[in-house]
């Protein structure tokens, strides 16, 4: 089969190679699938300079998120039979940017239907990562102004589709024209792009002053830190990760005299500490594409040749919504 395979560390565009090698096999309790989809995350960019919190040996093939087809069932495997179709996160380091990847049954989970195979992949860890962090995490509730950075880009984008079915105010921060245009399209009541005007000075002006009740920051250094400036009182700052390149000191003296909570999220110690409620949030996102009230905005398919370029692009932050490993028909 075919997949891209990273030798050594670096970045993406130099370190990626398509090769041919060969089918991985499906072990005790594993599905060997035929990859449909692969969603194009950060953590890819990440597992290709060896900077994620896990590091796969070399050689190793990126590609934490996709859409399957149960091809074959290791020993012990139940629940699942070849040609049902599947969603969830490969085993490394036999990724999912490949013709085919195993996965452990227990991180698979049945694909929506009501959502094409590129939608289906991208569906995962990003709104996963968005539904825990506003609901588990900041407990947002109706009514709130919720501030998201990054809001053209993957789990950013997920975070406004989801802010606005919880019944929040979104104001979403992007960089660029383009940006503000999906932003908007996702609902965001409110667009700000930062290249052109002050995010903070805006948020003032839409909450008259009070600030936004819950902060959905992927970004990390300055937007971390400018957030500081508009948080409403007792209102919850959510960090996610450090896109920007930069991972802030916090004065927790600022926290104390503002009356507002920083909270971390590691969506994946769940799959460690409470499995079931990965399963539990899966079920709600299943019935909130079916109600159409959530749809992943995948903006490019691209096949296994052209897939380095859409990774690098990701990584220099010139993507927006997802980027999709689609092998095609």
């Amino acid at each position: 089969m075919q997949a891209l395979r990273v030798h050594e560390l670096g970045e993406p565009r130099d370190v990626l190679t398509l090769e041919e090698v060969p089918t991985p096999q499906a072990g005790a309790n594993q599905l060997l699938v035929r990859v449909r989809a692969a969603a194009v995350n950060f953590p890819d960019v990440l597992l290709c300079r060896g900077l994620y919190q896990i590091k796969p040996p070399l050689p190793f093939t990126p590609g934490v998120e996709l859409c399957g087809e149960v091809v074959a069932l290791g020993p012990g495997t139940s629940g699942f039979a070849a040609g049902d179709r599947v969603i969830g996160t490969p085993t490394l380091p036999v990724g999912a940017f490949a013709e085919f990847t195993v996965m452990d049954a227990t991180k698979a989970f049945p694909a929506p239907p009501s959502l094409d195979d590129a939608q289906a992949a991208s569906l995962h860890i990003a709104y996963q990562t968005a539904w825990f962090a506003l609901h588990r995490r900041a407990a947002v509730r109706s009514g709130e102004t919720l501030l998201v950075h990054a809001a053209a880009g993957g789990v950013g984008s997920a975070a406004v589709q989801l802010g606005k079915a919880a019944g929040a105010r979104v104001i979403g921060v992007v960089g660029g024209a383009a940006k503000a245009e999906v932003a908007r399209s996702l609902g965001a009541d409110l667009v700000v792009d930062r290249h052109v005007e002050d995010f903070v000075d805006a948020v003032k002006a839409f909450t008259e002053g009070r600030g936004a009740d819950v902060v959905f920051d992927p970004v990390g250094g300055d937007a971390y830190r400018r957030s500081t400036k508009c948080i409403a009182f007792e209102g919850r700052i959510v960090v996610l990760g450090f896109a920007g390149g930069e991972i802030q000191s916090v004065p927790l003296s600022h926290a104390l005299i503002k009356n507002y909570s920083i909270l971390g999220l590691h969506w994946g110690l769940y799959a460690t500490y409470d499995p079931g409620a990965i399963a539990d949030c899966h079920r709600h996102l299943t019935d909130l594409a079916a109600a159409g009230v959530v749809a992943p905005l995948v903006s490019e398919r691209l096949p296994l040749a052209s897939l380095t370029d859409g990774v690098q692009r990701l990584a220099d932050g010139a993507t927006v919504g997802r980027v999709v490993y689609s092998p095609g028909p």
